[in-house]
């Protein structure tokens, strides 16, 4: 087997947020939109995740594990309802694009 690329159909394809622990920085909506937008997807009727990121910077990536989200880290769901996380550093360089 040999590596493949992978990218997005579309460049504005993620809804995400820059992570910090306070609420003055990440807007408790805004928070909530991502927390309501992460679907469990190994479940045929893929309900949310309710408990799936918060102000604690755990990140839980449904059947898969948790990841440690720090300051300035962003937080992405795709549209099939799949976290992504991307280091500051690297939503830092040219390859992401983010408002």
């Amino acid at each position: 087997m040999a590596t493949s690329t992978l990218g997005t159909a579309a460049t504005t394809t993620l809804t995400a947020v820059p992570f910090s622990a306070s609420a003055q920085s990440l807007a408790p909506a805004d928070l909530a939109t991502i927390v309501n937008s992460i679907l469990n997807d190994q479940n045929p009727a893929h309900p949310l995740m309710p408990t799936a990121f918060s102000y604690m910077g755990l990140l839980y990536v449904p059947n898969r594990g948790v990841l440690q989200v720090l300051p300035g880290d962003f937080v992405g769901v795709d549209g099939n309802g799949w976290p992504i996380l991307v280091s500051k550093n690297s939503a830092a360089g040219a390859s992401w694009v983010h408002t």
